[in-house]
């Protein structure tokens, strides 16, 4: 069935009917993925009603604001009187307010649905031996939406695919949607759906090869486009949205984005390093049907030198543009002039963001109106000013329009730099060095680099998005953008500070740069340098006067083989040398440095007068030929993260003190240091990859006495893993093929961390008659359940535990409750004693995780049912999923049935005289699509599950949290 996930009263343009037990994780998921995928906004939801409730207030709401509904008549469909109910709300709205209904009939006889037979009249006569009102009317509107036209999806082998029934009724309903009367509201653009149509049409039209969208910057002529595709892209064999090709082809080159562009039509790394594209590669791409959109042209020397012309038959290419002549000479067939908004259209778009609503509050609309005069139609203005006075009073806003008459004509640029100039200074220097320099980057690079820089820089980051100087585009993994416009005025706030290129705060332009290196002498306003990717640069001068300089990157400066002194840049923080593969000395820095990425340079020397780089906080020395890391490292008291990974060391390094985080992932080191000099502060210690094939942790824990995560994927030669402590939070070792044996030490020495991973997927040498991982699996279970009982809900951390390893049978002593597939029913114990008392439930799984690539990629989902004596009911949904913590860095590739055992503190539940406990498990693989703002998902078959019931009883609480020991006696299992 459907039903409401929000009590927000918004249009929807699908509703979705559906039984969740026959089509919930099949089909019905994958139609729901379709939809949404080419942007059409469906009602879907799992909550149930209960027994003989009428149709909810939410439900009938949802269909009556509902362009269309799809019915997925599955074989239990009609058991389900919440179901029944939905439709007949719905054929009622088709006969009385023409809702438009497409029923699909799943591994059903439409015949049967017509005639109330088969299974539907076995439903039906249960039904009415309920003696329910409703029945009647059910029958009704069963037998009337199975006499309308819809999809037969028989099943079987001799039947079509279901993607392909999945394409057509995606089709059929964007034809449906498009030619009904009911229209939506975008807030990035009102009346956008018009103008889609618009465009759609022409898409249609055979002699519309090439469409141009021509207008004013700030205008929406990419939001349009991206809309567009969205909708229209299901229609073609392959498809691509390529974003700001001016910016990338002057960043990159055209030959470098045009190999980018084909590669991702073509699905294969595609080279030419030719002005012109190979006779072979012209017939493949004549091959393709396909849609695409260039994004911000502005020479038509790019549309040729992509490839456009030579795609197939039948392929649409849309272009956006400022100029007009560079979409009539790149050859548009037709040009659709993106017009400024009308000034409904405006006051519209101006209220949703200046007062949350599609119209003004009565004390505001004449000031409104006067905001939109001076917007000019301008859709980026209009947002600009309406965030900057929502929640205002009515004298900010009188005072606002005061200022914006000081300029006589009212232009769009100015409107920005008035929001640009009430910024705190924080605020100025992050939009400015986003816009300058670090456009697109993630937002968690942004908060890394701008909190060395600023104090407060996320909350400076978030209020910029909040006054839509700053965008945050999902499309491409949470990255920081900006409108080209916004881009712009940022850039030119920077050429007005000097006339002299070198008096600038922020230098961003190749030929500017160029001068500064060469001729400038006077470089004390200069704060950051951003010159990535100069393949022929292979020289820096010393920068004399730079002393304000904080930010150097010199990224994949390939010919760059010199570097001067840089000691007397007392200011500068951080230097990037990235992919500088002709360096080979290790640079002079000032003592004042904070952050020094060298990895991939050719640097093969780590000297000793590293130690007077006493700030030094990040040292990132990845596939270096460095084969011995000077031990004078170990003086640099600020040096908190260090990232040896695939450099040649064999023996393990000296470290600081204070170092948190050390990567030696690749490396030679075959073994650990029996003892250690001096305590350490580590937390965080990954040696995955290397040939390690003994380590006793708990030696290790006596050195790193903080070390909460330990990573060894992937050691092939690993065999013994020994004295394991329950105080480690994370343990991975994915991948070691000679592990045999690994042992714990004794639980009650150690307290066990709120957060549990441990991981030993794919370690098929694992002996599986050792207990000590499930039973270590089940004592910390324990531990966290104490933890938070003793300390209460409110006053405890999220308690979780996940524990993966391979096999697919399990002990019954430590799970009683055993049953092959994804359900079942527990039996709960009675009370022994007077009082309150606690149940807790411990699940395992089953799973055949072959192709999963992490197992933080896994969401595993629990929903569970407890049933009282008295007949009360309470229903739970809870899930494992941490994609949040992912190492980018770490791919796992799962081969065969894995036993995974979870628990986490939605699994605590205070006993209300429970009698009985159902359980309902499923696992989701998360795979990230960039097509798409949210991850793609596939359903992972659960072959077997268990459960173990804890019962704590209320008097125990005392004895259970003193001493913090956690012996099996205090528990009633």
């Amino acid at each position: 069935m459907a039903s409401s996930s929000s009590s927000r009263q918004m249009k929807h343009q699908v509703f979705l009917s559906f039984r969740g037990e026959d089509t919930r994780l099949n089909f019905t998921s994958h139609l729901l993925k379709a939809l949404k995928h080419t942007g059409i906004n469906v009602f879907f939801g799992e909550d149930t009603l209960e027994k003989g409730d009428q149709l909810s207030l939410a439900l009938s709401q949802a269909i009556a604001t509902s362009n269309l509904s799809i019915i997925v008549l599955s074989v239990n469909y009609a058991s389900s009187k919440s179901c029944l109910a939905e439709l007949s709300d719905i054929m009622d709205r088709k006969d009385t307010k023409g809702h438009i209904v497409l029923p699909i009939f799943y591994h059903v006889d439409p015949s049967d649905v017509r005639n109330l037979a088969g299974r539907f009249k076995i439903s039906f006569d249960e039904h009415e031996s309920g003696k329910l009102d409703q029945v009647q009317q059910w029958q009704t509107a069963f037998v009337e939406v199975g006499k309308l036209k819809g999809w037969h999806i028989e099943g079987g082998k001799f039947d079509r695919p279901e993607t392909e029934y999945i394409k057509d009724i995606v089709e059929y309903v964007i034809k449906k949607l498009m030619n009904s009367k009911a229209g939506s509201a975008s807030e990035e653009l009102v009346r956008i759906d018009d103008k889609k149509r618009t465009i759609l049409r022409l898409i249609d039209q055979e002699d519309s090869r090439v469409i141009g969208l021509w207008g004013m910057g700030g205008i929406g002529k990419t939001t349009l486009a991206d809309a567009v595709y969205k909708e229209a892209f299901p229609k073609f064999e392959d498809h691509y949205f390529l974003q700001n090709v001016c910016e990338k082809s002057q960043k990159q080159g055209i030959e470098s984005l045009r190999n980018e562009f084909l590669s991702e039509l073509l699905n294969q790394k595609i080279c030419i390093d030719t002005p012109s594209i190979g006779l072979t590669l012209i017939e493949r791409l004549k091959n393709k049907r396909v849609i695409v959109v260039l994004d911000d042209v502005n020479d038509p020397d790019q549309i040729d030198s992509l490839g456009v012309k030579y795609f197939g038959d039948g392929s649409k290419i849309i272009i956006t543009s400022r100029d007009r002549q560079v979409l009539q000479n790149g050859g548009a067939n037709k040009i659709y002039e993106v017009k400024k908004l009308n000034e409904n259209e405006s006051l519209q778009l101006f209220s949703t963001f200046a007062f949350k609503l599609l119209n003004p509050s009565v004390d505001f609309r004449d000031l409104s109106n006067k905001f939109v005069e001076y917007a000019q139609g301008s859709p980026l203005a209009l947002k600009v000013l309406g965030s900057k006075l929502y929640t205002k009073t009515k004298k900010d806003w009188e005072s606002e329009v005061e200022k914006l008459k000081e300029y006589g004509q009212p232009k769009i640029l100015q409107i920005l730099k008035r929001s640009f100039g009430e910024l705190d200074e924080i605020e100025k220097n992050i939009f400015l060095d986003i816009a300058c320099i670090f456009k697109r980057l993630s937002m968690q690079e942004a908060e890394e680099i701008l909190s060395c820089c600023y104090k407060g820089a996320m909350c400076g980051i978030t209020n910029l998005v909040d006054k839509c100087l700053l965008d945050i585009d999902r499309r491409y993994g949470e990255g920081i953008s900006v409108h080209d416009m916004l881009e712009e005025m940022g850039k030119d706030i920077v050429r007005q500070e000097s006339k002299s290129i070198g008096m600038r705060s922020r230098l961003w332009s190749l030929e500017d740069v160029d001068k500064v290196l060469r001729y400038s002498k006077d470089l004390v306003n200069l704060r950051e340098i951003f010159l990535i990717g100069c393949k022929n640069l292979r020289k820096i001068p010393r920068l004399p006067g730079a002393i304000n300089l904080k930010f150097l990157d010199w990224t994949g400066c390939v010919s760059l083989v010199e570097l001067p002194c840089l000691n007397h840049l007392a200011s500068l923080k951080w230097l990037y040398l990235v992919d500088c593969y002709s360096l080979k000395k290790f640079p002079e820095l000032p003592k004042n440095i904070e952050e020094l990425y060298l990895s991939e340079s050719g640097i093969e020397v780590v000297p000793d007068s590293i130690e007077h780089l006493a700030r030094l906080e990040r040292l990132d020395l990845r596939y270096l030929r460095v084969k011995n890391i000077s031990s004078h490292i170990s003086t640099l008291e600020s040096l908190w993260q260090l990232d040896l990974s695939y450099c040649p060391i064999a023996k393990f390094p000296e470290i600081p003190r204070n170092l948190k985080e050390l990567r030696l992932l690749g490396t030679q080191i075959e073994e650990l240091p029996s003892c250690f000099d001096c305590q350490s502060s580590l937390t965080h210690l990954v040696l995955s990859g290397t040939s390690i094939k003994t380590v006793d942790v708990r030696s290790m824990i006596i050195r790193f006495e903080n070390l909460v995560s330990l990573k060894m994927n992937d050691c092939k030669s690993l065999e013994l893993l020994s004295e394991v402590p329950p105080s480690l939070g994370c343990l991975e070792a994915h991948g070691c093929t000679s592990l045999e044996k690994v042992t714990f030490t004794d639980q009650n020495l150690f307290e066990v961390p709120d957060d549990v991973f441990t991981i030993f997927s794919n370690c098929f040498k694992l002996n599986q008659d050792s207990i000590d991982i499930k039973e270590t699996a089940m004592f910390k279970v324990g531990a966290q359940l104490v933890t938070w009982i003793s300390l209460g809900e409110s006053g405890c951390e999220l308690q979780r535990l996940f524990f993966c390893f391979p096999g697919n049978e399990i002990s019954a002593n430590n799970f009683e409750f055993q049953r092959l597939n994804s359900s079942l029913n527990v039996k709960i114990a009675p009370k022994r004693r007077f009082g309150g008392r606690f149940l807790a439930f411990a699940i395992f799984l089953v799973a055949d995780l072959t192709n999963c690539r992490h197992y933080k990629d896994l969401e595993c989902i629990c929903e569970y049912q407890l049933k009282a004596t008295g007949g009360g009911n309470e229903k739970n949904k809870t899930k494992w999923y941490d994609h949040e913590g992912r190492d980018l860095e770490s791919y796992f590739k799962f081969k065969g049935d894995h036993i995974l055992i979870l628990f986490n503190d939605d699994m605590v539940k205070k006993d209300k005289g429970y009698e009985e406990a159902s359980f309902e498990f499923y696992i989701k693989g998360h795979y990230y699509c960039w097509d798409e703002d949210e991850d793609q998902l596939d359903d992972i078959k659960v072959k077997k599950c268990g459960v173990h019931v804890f019962y704590v009883d209320e008097d125990q609480f005392d004895e259970m949290a003193s001493g913090g020991l956690y012996p099996a006696s205090l528990f009633s299992f």
